[in-house]
Parts: structure tokens; sequence; C-alpha cells
């Protein structure tokens, strides 16, 4: 999968996913009512991603707070899929789309309609309860949409035990909850994160995620740092890196195309 989706990669260093942010769409509380503002944003934040060397970009409707726990409704999902086309026809580089909380009919439609490679499903199998309440997986319904749409080369990077959540009942051994998300959720790759946005992943549970995997390609989704990317970077299969790329390190900043270099410094 790795090659398929990283052809240009350089050997022996894992893939940068680089993370768009978008700014509050239409209808939520943060929206100023310039939507051209947030397009124009969204360019400048995945050129400084491609101008520091990401190997990958990620569309996220971040600042959409509060967040639907399920489906969006359908201006989301057109305006997020304008600026995945543009953003797509700027850079040559693999997007993927992340629709939160936990929409991934939406994001595999956007990825399908605008040349995406993947997706980000925060609950893929199971479910889990979140700050939008009790989040249910969609497997049964994602990749069977994803045949109807003959979309097979829009790949699906699934959270396990996802941040800002906790297990419905008695967790589950991580072990199990990963070869379900494998063999049972048919996720193409695995992300491990830490408790909230920005916060880094256990070094313990990325490696007892990484053993369960086997050949599937393991992500760590948070607390990836100039200081922490090398470690990091022994441990798992790629990284998604968004906060510590924004200017002074925070998360609704614009990104800085210095911090972006930084970190493949680093790496």
């Amino acid at each position: 999968m790795l090659d398929m989706l990283f052809p240009n990669l350089p050997e022996g260093r894992p893939p940068v996913i680089g993370m768009v942010h978008l700014a509050p769409l239409p209808d939520t509380p943060g929206y100023d009512g310039d939507l051209e503002r947030v397009r124009r944003r969204a360019l400048r934040d995945a050129e400084a991603l491609a101008e520091g060397g990401v190997d990958a970009l990620m569309l996220e409707n971040f600042g959409d707070v509060p967040f639907y726990p399920g489906r969006v409704p359908a201006h989301v999902v057109a305006h997020m899929s304008v600026i995945a086309a543009r953003v797509r026809q700027a850079f040559d580089l693999p997007l993927g789309i992340n629709c939160l909380r936990n929409d991934a009919l939406s994001a595999l439609a956007i990825a399908h309609a605008a040349g995406g490679g993947f997706i980000r499903v925060n609950i893929l199998t199971g479910a889990r309860v979140t700050d939008q309440g009790l989040v249910q997986g969609q497997a049964h319904d994602l990749l069977r949409e994803r045949e109807r749409l003959r979309a097979h080369a829009v790949r699906i990077l699934a959270d396990v035990d996802v941040k800002h959540s906790t297990a419905l009942g008695a967790a589950r051994p991580l072990a199990e909850e990963v070869t379900d998300l494998i063999r049972r959720g048919l996720a193409d790759g695995v992300i491990v994160s830490g408790g909230g946005t920005g916060l880094p992943a256990d070094r313990g549970q990325v490696r007892a995620v990484k053993h369960a995997a086997g050949g599937t390609p393991v992500f760590i989704g948070s607390g990836v740092t100039p200081e922490t990317a090398r470690e990091y970077a022994r441990l798992c299969d790629g990284l998604i890196v968004g906060t510590a790329l924004k200017r002074a390190g925070s998360a609704g900043n614009a990104v800085d195309v210095r911090r972006v270099r930084e970190l493949m410094a680093a790496l």
C-alpha cells in the first residue's frame, strides 16, 4: 500500500502526511462569513506543507466545532469537495480526506470526486464514547460504498483507540481491536494517536499495535514534532503531523514552512 500511495518516497524514511486544517465552514459557530478566505487559507497551508517537503496532504474540517457525530450536511461535503479539488490540482501530492467527527461515507465521496488517495476514519469498527456522544463504526456501509463507486484506489486509514474518546464498557485487549480493524473492518492502515489533538502517542502502545498489525502499515497520528520525529519513525510506517507544523505550535494557526522544514530535516 505504501508504495502505491507514496511512489516518490525516499528510501529509508517513512512518509509524512501534513494536515490542512480548514477554518470554520458555513453554519458553524466560528464561521466569519468569508468563504473565499477559508479557501485561500487552505491553499496557503497546503503550499507551505508542500514547499517544506511533506509526502502527502490531508484535508480536514478541523474548524467545524462542535462536530457532528455522523453524517455532515450536504453543504459541508460540497465546500470540502471544492477545496479538495483545488488543492489536488495545485499540488502533485497524494491527498487524503478526514470528515469529522466520523463521516466516512462523505470522506470517501470527497476523495473519489477530487482524486484523493486515502481517507481517515476515526471509528471504523466497534463503538466509542466521545464528546459527540456514542459513535459507532461504519465499516459495513463504507466498504460497500467503496465497492459501489469502484473507488478501490481510495485507501482507508483507521484509528485504533482514537483520541478524544474512551471505550464503551470494558476495554478489549489492544491486539484484538487491531485484528478486528484489519480483518473484519478491512482497514488498509492503522493510526495510533495520543489522548487528544497534538498529544504524544504512547510508545508502548505504538509497538503493540505494530506487532498486532503484521504487514498492515501503522501510522502515528498525533504528537509528532521535530524532537520526537526520529524516534517515532523507528516505531511505525508513517507519520501524520498537524499541530507541530503551525506557527507557535498552535492548532488554530497557519502552517509555518520553517517548522515543516525543521521536522523533515529531523528525519
